[in-house]
């Protein structure tokens, strides 16, 4: 499993708390940078999966 996998992965769960965080709290800003850390964690997982797919089929 590619390092980006691992990282993109904890991005996403890291954004998923923050952004609950900020609904919960009515903190907009909060909110807002979770989804972007949850977007930015499911294209870093993606990259990761595509770095697999290459290590595996030559």
């Amino acid at each position: 499993m590619d390092n980006d996998r691992a990282e993109g992965s904890m991005k996403t769960v890291k954004g998923r708390i923050k952004e609950g965080l900020g609904k919960a709290l009515g903190d907009s800003k909060m909110e807002a940078e979770g989804k972007m850390d949850k977007a930015e964690g499911k294209i870093q997982n993606t990259v990761g999966g595509i770095k697999d797919s290459l290590r595996k089929n030559p």
